[in-house]
């Protein structure tokens, strides 16, 4: 895992852990108070002080906690680690943070009740614990380790990428999913673009010691073209598009080459925002989506859902779940009908779609056929914002590299074409162009206003197809 990577996890597991230290001292307080589990344990029928008096204590508490942690190794460990890296830093931490409690409290001449201190070790070590375990089951589910792991294509000379396989599986096996490797030396280009769409990647970790570096350089603006990350143990080229970053891996200096958004807080943030956002809408939307899902049925044979194969981050194909608004033989009929493209490239649309059923028209007006993919953001394989997933098929029909660009990022329920006329917008160079500015420009407020004017896109039903 890259240090930004880490020092962003390292950073919410600091959070997170202060918050549950925390909260174990005043259920420690909270309990020891509690007569029945004083005669439960058969402690002294001593009360402990009011807690309003020694809540100052939180001051050196919180901050504390996570720097003992951090003290003790507990956050140098790999993300998905086992239970021995993680039960001894998190036993000496607690302990050392009990002591330190316990002297503060001698010292301003606070009563502590026998068991308090023992009780705060038991909730603190196994609030933490349980956090680690929740973690880890989630890290370990497929869902996750598709959407966390990252796919990378090793690029060198066959002793620099025997090498770098070798640093990567003894460090991070379960975090950098090695999914091939390209001859720096000698191997055509057109190889490597097809690992790329091939295997979904990521990133392409380049060693060049001792490459051409023209063949280098090559490689770094193919990547910069598809919207992969290139990570070079160098310094020697300026990208046209890409920025670049310094980072490391292991002790090994890398230059990342991004012309996508990279980890911060921001990212976070719309991390966040995208599940409680879709978890929200689900709830809002459960009725009205159960009288939709009854009225398709009720209105048109076949299957209420349509589900459909699109390309997601990076190109990786998903399902995506819409309500049904065509009849059950639209897909075969659209050949039919390919001379009523309004669109140039390699995508379709007709305005008045004979397929499009009376109430999919409806639907389709106000959007309502999108509610269902409230369950793909759930799932990971969206965002509330970004560019629109196309089909897998009119993706492999680009005939222009730098369109794949827009894959760079999740794709989105949302995004700037949506909300700026899309029904006035023919031209697919167009429509790509306003993606990778919102890729080049993007924040978290830019995501917030996207959404924003969406909502009087959808109400009056401007733009719809």
């Amino acid at each position: 895992m890259l240090q930004r990577d880490r020092k962003i996890r390292t950073q919410v597991h600091q959070i997170t852990d202060a918050c549950l230290f925390a909260a174990s001292f005043w259920l420690a307080y909270a309990l020891r108070g509690n007569q029945s589990f004083i005669d439960w344990l058969g402690l002294d029928a001593i009360a402990p002080p009011p807690f309003e008096q020694i809540k100052w204590l939180y001051f050196v508490l919180v901050p504390a906690a996570p720097l003992v942690l951090e003290s003790q190794g507990f956050y140098n460990r790999p993300a998905v680690n086992s239970r021995a890296t993680l039960i001894w830093p998190l036993l000496r931490g607690s302990l050392i943070v009990t002591v330190g409690l316990v002297l503060l409290m001698f010292y301003f001449r606070i009563p502590a009740p026998r068991g308090v201190s023992f009780i705060f070790i038991v909730f603190s070590c196994s609030l933490v614990w349980l956090k680690e375990e929740l973690l880890l089951a989630a890290l370990h589910s497929r869902l996750a380790m598709a959407q966390y792991r990252r796919r990378v294509i090793l690029a060198g000379n066959r002793p620099e990428t025997a090498r770098l396989r070798q640093l990567i599986q003894a460090h991070a096996s379960e975090e950098i999913e090695i999914v091939g490797e390209f001859n720096l030396a000698d191997a055509p280009l057109p190889e490597l673009i097809e690992l790329l769409h091939e295997h979904s990647v990521s990133s392409v970790l380049l060693s060049a010691k001792h490459a051409n570096f023209e063949r280098v350089e090559s490689v770094i603006q193919l990547c910069e073209i598809e919207g992969v990350e290139a990570w070079l143990a160098a310094d020697f080229f300026a990208p046209q598009i890409a920025r670049a970053s310094l980072d490391e891996m292991f002790g090994q200096p890398l230059i990342v080459f991004r012309s996508a958004p990279e980890t911060s807080w921001q990212m976070l943030a719309k991390l966040t925002l995208d599940f409680f956002g879709a978890l929200a809408a689900l709830l809002v939307f459960a009725l009205p989506m159960l009288v939709i899902a009854l009225l398709i049925k009720l209105t048109s044979p076949g299957p209420v859902f349509f589900r459909q194969q699109r390309s997601g981050l990076n190109g990786a194909p998903f399902s995506i779940f819409k309500f049904r608004t065509m009849t059950t033989n639209a897909e075969q009929l659209q050949h039919e009908l390919a001379a009523m493209n309004e669109m140039t490239g390699p995508v379709f649309k007709v305005t008045n779609d004979p397929r499009v059923t009376p109430l999919g028209r409806i639907l389709r007006r106000y959007s309502f056929d999108e509610l269902p993919q409230f369950f793909n953001i759930l799932r990971g394989e969206m965002s509330l914002v970004g560019p629109r997933p196309l089909p897998v098929d009119e993706v492999r029909r680009f005939n222009d590299l730098a369109h794949r660009r827009r894959l760079s990022v999740k794709p989105g329920l949302t995004c700037l074409w949506q909300v700026s006329g899309r029904n006035k917008i023919s031209d697919f160079k167009e429509w790509v162009r306003l993606d990778l500015e919102y890729i080049d420009n993007w924040s978290i407020w830019l995501d917030l206003l996207i959404l924003l004017r969406t909502i009087p896109v959808v109400l009056l039903g401007t733009g719809a197809k």
